[in-house]
Protein backbone atom coordinates (compact mmCIF):
# COMPACT_ATOMS: atom_id res chain seq x y z
CA UNK A 1 0.00 0.00 0.00
CA UNK A 2 1.33 3.43 -0.95
CA UNK A 3 2.39 5.53 2.02
CA UNK A 4 4.08 8.81 2.81
CA UNK A 5 5.91 9.06 6.11
CA UNK A 6 6.61 12.58 7.37
CA UNK A 7 9.13 13.53 10.02
CA UNK A 8 11.01 16.54 11.31
CA UNK A 9 8.26 18.57 12.88
CA UNK A 10 8.66 20.24 16.25
CA UNK A 11 8.80 23.44 18.23
CA UNK A 12 11.10 26.23 17.09
CA UNK A 13 11.53 29.91 17.83
CA UNK A 14 10.65 32.52 15.24
CA UNK A 15 13.54 33.26 12.91
CA UNK A 16 14.97 29.78 13.16
CA UNK A 17 14.89 26.87 10.72
CA UNK A 18 13.36 23.42 10.51
CA UNK A 19 13.63 20.67 7.90
CA UNK A 20 10.78 18.29 7.17
CA UNK A 21 11.23 14.94 5.47
CA UNK A 22 8.76 12.82 3.55
CA UNK A 23 9.69 9.26 2.71
CA UNK A 24 7.57 7.55 0.04
CA UNK A 25 6.78 3.83 0.16
CA UNK A 26 5.40 1.88 -2.78
CA UNK A 27 5.13 5.10 -4.78
CA UNK A 28 6.74 5.44 -8.21
CA UNK A 29 9.78 7.69 -8.24
CA UNK A 30 8.23 9.60 -11.13
CA UNK A 31 5.46 10.96 -8.94
CA UNK A 32 5.40 14.63 -8.05
CA UNK A 33 5.34 15.37 -4.35
CA UNK A 34 4.46 18.37 -2.29
CA UNK A 35 3.68 19.87 1.08
CA UNK A 36 0.51 21.38 2.44
CA UNK A 37 -0.39 22.78 5.83
CA UNK A 38 -3.49 23.26 7.89
CA UNK A 39 -4.22 25.34 10.96
CA UNK A 40 -7.40 25.03 13.05
CA UNK A 41 -10.27 26.94 11.50
CA UNK A 42 -8.54 27.41 8.16
CA UNK A 43 -8.58 25.57 4.87
CA UNK A 44 -5.67 23.40 3.88
CA UNK A 45 -3.00 25.52 2.18
CA UNK A 46 -0.58 24.56 -0.56
CA UNK A 47 3.03 25.17 0.46
CA UNK A 48 5.39 23.69 -2.13
CA UNK A 49 5.68 21.04 -4.83
CA UNK A 50 8.42 19.29 -6.77
CA UNK A 51 8.19 17.18 -9.90
CA UNK A 52 9.33 13.58 -10.10
CA UNK A 53 12.53 14.57 -11.86
CA UNK A 54 13.08 17.51 -9.55
CA UNK A 55 13.30 20.00 -12.40
CA UNK A 56 10.05 21.79 -11.55
CA UNK A 57 9.12 23.40 -8.27
CA UNK A 58 6.39 25.71 -7.12
CA UNK A 59 5.80 27.59 -3.90
CA UNK A 60 3.03 29.49 -2.19
CA UNK A 61 3.66 33.23 -2.15
CA UNK A 62 3.66 33.16 1.64
CA UNK A 63 6.79 30.98 1.74
CA UNK A 64 8.73 32.07 -1.35
CA UNK A 65 12.27 33.04 -0.49
CA UNK A 66 12.08 31.26 2.88
CA UNK A 67 11.25 27.62 2.06
CA UNK A 68 12.94 25.30 -0.41
CA UNK A 69 11.89 21.85 -1.58
CA UNK A 70 14.22 19.13 -2.80
CA UNK A 71 14.29 15.38 -3.33
CA UNK A 72 16.92 12.75 -2.87
CA UNK A 73 17.16 10.66 -6.01
CA UNK A 74 18.72 7.77 -4.13
CA UNK A 75 15.72 7.04 -1.94
CA UNK A 76 13.23 9.63 -3.31
CA UNK A 77 12.76 11.28 0.06
CA UNK A 78 11.45 14.83 -0.31
CA UNK A 79 12.61 17.59 2.01
CA UNK A 80 11.09 20.92 2.93
CA UNK A 81 13.70 23.30 4.29
CA UNK A 82 11.98 26.05 6.22
CA UNK A 83 14.04 29.12 7.09
CA UNK A 84 13.16 32.39 8.79
CA UNK A 85 10.14 30.76 10.36
CA UNK A 86 7.27 32.93 11.57
CA UNK A 87 4.53 32.20 14.10
CA UNK A 88 2.05 32.15 11.23
CA UNK A 89 3.88 29.13 9.81
CA UNK A 90 2.54 27.12 12.74
CA UNK A 91 0.43 24.29 11.33
CA UNK A 92 0.21 20.59 10.72
CA UNK A 93 2.25 19.93 7.60
CA UNK A 94 1.18 17.17 5.24
CA UNK A 95 3.16 15.50 2.50
CA UNK A 96 1.30 14.51 -0.68
CA UNK A 97 2.00 12.77 -3.97
CA UNK A 98 0.44 12.38 -7.40
CA UNK A 99 1.56 11.32 -10.86
CA UNK A 100 0.55 14.82 -12.06
CA UNK A 101 2.58 17.80 -10.85
CA UNK A 102 -0.31 20.17 -11.49
CA UNK A 103 -2.60 18.04 -9.35
CA UNK A 104 -0.25 18.55 -6.44
CA UNK A 105 -0.13 22.32 -7.03
CA UNK A 106 -3.94 22.44 -7.32
CA UNK A 107 -4.29 20.64 -4.03
CA UNK A 108 -5.83 17.44 -5.38
CA UNK A 109 -3.11 14.82 -5.00
CA UNK A 110 -4.26 11.26 -4.52
CA UNK A 111 -1.86 10.20 -1.76
CA UNK A 112 -1.53 11.93 1.60
CA UNK A 113 0.67 11.48 4.63
CA UNK A 114 -0.52 11.64 8.23
CA UNK A 115 0.98 15.04 8.99
CA UNK A 116 3.60 16.45 11.32
CA UNK A 117 3.13 19.38 13.68
CA UNK A 118 5.26 22.49 13.31
CA UNK A 119 4.99 25.12 16.02
CA UNK A 120 6.79 28.44 15.78
CA UNK A 121 6.93 30.48 18.98
CA UNK A 122 7.29 34.24 18.96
Amino acid sequence: QAQLIESGGGLVQAGNSLKLSCAPYVIPSSYAMGWFRRTPGKDREFVAAISGSGDRTDFADSVKGRFTISRDHADYTVYLQMNSLKPEDTAVYYCAADRDFEAVVRGTPIIWGQGTQVTVSS
